[in-house]
């Protein structure tokens, strides 16, 4: 792991705002882990008592519903961090944090973010910002919900994965999400979600082979997510 002055995706969070002495101090008090796909960073009504920092990989944040289910409520990549809104609010954490796919995590603990929070008022400020733009994402998503048909949020959702994570060389999103996770995403039960991702194959939205999917055409896959 590198050290942190050095980690290129310190720059797409607060990170960026510590000075090089606070960045030296935080290379010397973090730990380091790898996590293996399929394995929890933190779970839902833990203490994390610190943040973790994304080096790698991508983990989706889940909450477990009344049915006993997870659902995924938002996908997390490189650069950002976790568990901040529970280090402030003192409070266990609200969700899961799963990985996708192998990572490489930083923990920071809490003693030193919090140093961090009170003695330098940018890092503070891009903090308290990202922590609105969550509950922007959070009310954006309950509109959506409540407004958009499941056709619709399965749109809107398989162009979110292709603008935020990529593709694959084959052209195909480059994060395959079971159909059971894809229909957590927009609510809905797993055979509805098969049962639209192959009338949009029908439609040549998108190409569907084994578990990859491709979007063919994204300006109607936009203008069916668009349409309220």
């Amino acid at each position: 792991m590198s050290k942190c002055e050095q980690c290129i995706v310190r720059q797409f969070s607060s990170i960026k705002a510590l000075t090089k002495d606070e960045l030296l101090r935080m290379a010397d008090c973090k730990t380091s882990y790898t996590i293996k796909k399929g394995e929890p960073i933190f779970e839902e009504g833990e203490s994390t008592n610190g943040v973790y920092c994304i080096k790698d990989g991508v983990c989706k944040m889940t909450k477990l519903s009344a049915n006993g289910k997870d659902q995924i409520v938002k996908l997390v990549k490189p650069g950002e961090l976790l568990g901040q809104r529970s280090m402030i609010s003192e409070e266990p954490a609200n969700l899961s944090a799963i990985a996708l796919e192998d990572m490489e995590v930083c923990f920071v603990p809490k003693s030193e973010i919090m140093q961090f929070f009170n003695q330098n008022n940018q890092f503070s400020m891009y903090l308290m910002k990202t922590i609105c733009g969550d509950l922007k994402e959070a009310d954006d998503h309950m509109v959506s919900m409540a407004q958009k048909s499941v056709k619709e949020r399965l749109a809107e959702t398989l162009i979110y994965l292709e603008d935020n994570f990529g593709k694959n060389d084959d052209g195909s999103l480059r994060i395959q999400l079971s159909r059971e996770e894809l229909a957590g995403m927009i609510g809905t039960a797993t055979e509805s979600c098969i049962r639209l991702l192959s009338e949009l194959n029908k439609s040549g939205h998108i190409s569907l082979e084994g578990k990859k999917i491709s979007i063919l055409d994204k300006n109607k896959l936009k203008r069916l997510a668009e349409t309220i």
